[in-house]
């Protein structure tokens, strides 16, 4: 049991597929068997979660755009249904007001270019449901761009182009978790603001394709973006012990990356690392973090702050 109870952290973090779980599943967002829901969240001192629509579009036959919108409505009625916890919030305002009323605030991201049928004009429905973030690729390549995994070599297309212009256009930032590294260096060339990594760790510290470059979380930092740190295990690598996320965390500090480095758990996505069952194990590594030194003004950063300034 972490020293640190819930309640003394702020917690923001951009990544989690747990609506997608509850949607294939059957379970609430309230409570669920998953790595996390909103009881959980309520716990922390506040809370604000990015929530993720996800589909598989080698797993999910059919019609990707409707998966995406029953997600959507998915979302929407368990925060309907569970509004003395969690308000839907796509603005600072709404941030703001969501955690001065003791709420989680619960906004939306699209993991996967695909979901919107990689169609720039459907861009403008995500940005009216409040979506923030749009991953241009998850694993697979699509009409958008190469991925990390399926045709890494290949850049942003001409429609990748115009897809990610129009979402900055609608205030919905590309996110370049999952994209190739091509079609990262393609995206920072274009400069459209800042640049957000929601669920990458250190390629230095754990070499899987997924986490970055110091190139490219130099390139986060210097467009004033952010980048969330990742409990997959594959992508922490190491060990299989917390000094291993202790790592990563100390390798982007190196990188001056106080005001940079953030939360992306990708709870209910991947195999947590450490033998973590959920959220209700990150006060450990806060403590862990306290314990190599790091003073809460930066503690509070990396689990608030650099977020809030982003997305708030």
């Amino acid at each position: 049991m972490s020293a640190s109870a819930m309640g003394d952290i702020p917690y923001f973090d951009a990544h989690c597929d747990t609506v997608s779980r509850c949607a294939h599943g059957g379970q609430s967002l309230r409570e669920n068997g998953g790595q996390l829901d909103l009881v959980r969240l309520s716990r922390f001192q506040k809370a604000v979660q990015v929530f993720a629509i996800f589909a598989d579009s080698g797993r999910v036959p059919g019609d990707l755009a409707g998966e995406c919108r029953r997600q959507r409505d998915v979302f929407a009625g368990e925060l309907e249904k569970n509004a003395d916890l969690a308000v839907r919030c796509a603005t600072a305002a709404d941030i703001a007001a969501a955690l001065a009323a003791g709420k989680t605030a619960a906004l939306l991201s699209v993991e996967g270019g695909e979901l919107l049928g990689c169609e720039p004009a459907m861009l403008e429905q995500a940005a009216g449901w409040g979506v923030r973030l749009v991953n241009v690729t998850w694993n697979h390549a699509n009409a958008l761009s190469g991925s990390n995994v399926e045709r890494p070599e290949q850049g942003l297309t001409d429609r990748g182009r115009a897809f990610v212009r129009e979402a900055a256009r609608l205030q919905i930032l590309p996110d370049v978790s999952h994209l190739s590294d091509a079609g990262f260096w393609d995206l920072a060339e274009m400069a459209l603001g800042p640049l957000v990594a929601s669920h990458s760790n250190a390629r230095a510290v754990c070499g899987h394709s997924r986490n970055l470059t110091d190139d490219m979380f130099r390139a986060v930092r210097d467009s004033g973006g952010a980048a969330g740190l990742n409990m997959y295990e594959d992508f922490i690598g190491g060990t299989g012990g917390l000094e291993d996320a202790v790592r990563h965390v100390d390798h982007f500090m190196d990188l001056d990356g106080a005001k940079t480095l953030a939360l992306g758990g990708d709870w209910d996505g991947c195999r947590l690392a450490f033998g973590w069952q959920g959220v209700q194990d990150l006060p450990r590594l806060w403590d862990a973090l306290a314990e190599r030194g790091y003073d809460r003004g930066t503690l509070e950063d990396i689990f608030f702050n650099n977020w809030l300034r982003v997305l708030g």
